[in-house]
């Protein structure tokens, strides 16, 4: 069973002041990236966040993202008294520096009430028991991003087999071609030599044409590529985090098709390759996505 890279989860944590809400939103990467999007958790706690989304994670560009908000009843504010002093002296010389009709004083004042930072939320900090239950739902959350991994690994993994298998049938059907295609070649070669009205010699004729055949002999590409599919299905099967490996594999596939190709000399042996590479391609595409 394979797993996509791509996932999202989300947990909460209720604590006594406040509760913590942590989303973690992964996407596909080479390695382990945790970009950590908070104002909310102390420094310190911060590398033990991030080391416990890594091992949990394995691997994928990963986006965490945790906000608090204060429980009913804790909503204590307290008056900045000195942000709303220079809200209202800017306020006052603005109107006198425009000449404008001063505004009644207590129609002013709820003016100045109702600004930004005039009214701050007090901050308590962040208790042991806390990050606990912190550490707790980013757990729960990796387990649901986990979960999404799971479910869209299966879609990748019925994509690649199918794929996969395209790619099989396109090499089964190039062995037909392929007994008509020697014989067209050493045909057209003797044409050629009639046309130029060239006799040459019997023997090393037909070692020139042998040497030549071998060249374009696709034999070894055929078994290659067959077997480089099979181990692609096995790795898929059997290992857990197959996804640097598929893509490896895939290279390899690549190669003996491109060989395949360069040495066809049939142009419906050239047309089962084009489509083997459309295949490949998709396959190469997905893989980038696999754990």
């Amino acid at each position: 069973m394979i797993l996509s890279m791509t996932g999202y989860g989300k947990a909460q944590a209720c604590c006594q002041n406040e509760t913590y809400t942590l989303e973690i939103k992964s996407l596909n990467g080479k390695n382990c990236d945790v970009t950590l999007k908070t104002a909310a958790l102390p420094r310190e706690k911060e590398p033990l966040l991030r080391q416990r989304i890594a091992q949990g994670l394995v691997r994928g560009n990963v986006d965490v993202y945790l906000s608090v908000e204060k429980n009913a009843g804790n909503q204590a504010k307290s008056f900045d008294k000195e942000v709303a002093t220079a809200y209202l002296k800017q306020i006052t010389d603005w109107q006198t520096e425009m000449q404008l009709p001063m505004q009644d004083a207590a129609a002013l004042l709820q003016t100045v009430l109702r600004l930004p930072e005039v009214w701050e939320v007090n901050k308590t900090e962040m208790t042991e028991e806390d990050w606990l239950a912190i550490a707790a739902a980013a757990d729960q959350a990796i387990a649901d991003l986990n979960a999404f991994r799971i479910r869209e690994g299966k879609t990748l993994e019925a994509d690649l087999r199918s794929r996969v298998d395209n790619i099989r049938n396109f090499l089964a059907a190039v062995e037909p071609y392929e007994k008509e295609r020697v014989p067209a070649i050493r045909e057209r070669i003797l044409s050629r030599l009639a046309d130029l009205e060239v006799n040459p010699d019997a023997n090393r004729l037909e070692q020139e044409l042998i040497f030549y055949l071998e060249k374009l002999d696709i034999n070894e590409e055929k078994v290659r590529l067959a077997q480089h599919c099979t181990y692609f299905l096995e790795t898929m099967e059997k290992e857990d985090c197959p996804g640097k490996k598929l893509g490896f594999i895939a290279q390899e596939m690549g190669r003996e098709i491109n060989t395949l190709g360069s040495k066809a000399n049939h142009a419906a042996i050239q047309k089962l390759v084009v489509m083997m590479k459309d295949e490949l391609e998709k396959i190469k595409e997905q893989s980038l996505n696999v754990l």
